[in-house]
């Protein structure tokens, strides 16, 4: 951890507490070694036998327009009968926050690890990343959606059609303060044995 990190250390209960998906973000952008901390951050995630199963593809700049390219030409070509004002919308929503970073999960290559455990993984990279553009006073959201499961969409990103793409995160500066929404307890959801 280098003298930078330390100083944009934040409680790790704090942030599990007070991170919340924040859809308005600044069109700032946001330095290249802020992007490296939170992705630093994410790859700490426990994942079997280290296998690293994530695949991380930080967009910003052009490279959003042209995802947004492919996701609207693949909506019209499943839907051909949609007006152009909802491929507008498709083609747009890359453009969303000043970095999208799109998160794939690699196919078990060792065969004592199962798919589920690569993917959940991932999921913890996700959480990493979150807690983290948080901690450095970000915004951002996990977003997945039809575009998410997309073979082109998927193909322009490097990934093979059978990989999972588990994640669009957006990240920005928040354009407002928002309270984090109150969120229910575990305890309906908890079972103890003893």
């Amino acid at each position: 951890m280098d003298a930078q990190e330390k100083v944009n250390t934040m409680d790790v209960f704090e942030a599990i507490y007070t991170r919340h998906s924040v859809s308005q973000v600044k069109p700032d952008p946001i330095p290249r070694n802020t992007i490296e901390r939170l992705l630093r951050a994410a790859v700490q995630a426990p994942n079997h036998y280290r296998n690293r199963p994530w695949r991380f593809v930080v967009l910003m700049g052009k490279s959003r327009e042209a995802l947004g390219e492919v996701m609207a030409e693949s909506l019209r070509q499943s839907k051909p009968d949609l007006p152009e004002a909802a491929l507008e919308i498709e083609r747009s929503k890359p453009l969303r926050a000043p970095v999208l970073i799109a998160v794939g999960v690699d196919k078990p290559s060792d065969p004592r690890v199962l798919e589920i455990e690569n993917l959940c993984a991932v999921a913890a990279a996700v959480e990493n990343l979150l807690l983290s553009a948080h901690a450095e006073g970000l915004g951002a959201m996990w977003r997945t959606g039809p575009a998410a499961r997309d073979p082109e969409v998927k193909k322009f990103l490097g990934l093979s059609a059978d990989q999972e793409l588990i994640s669009f995160v957006y990240i920005g500066f928040p354009d407002s303060v928002q309270p984090p929404p109150e969120r229910p307890s575990f305890e309906d959801r908890t079972t103890w044995m003893e």
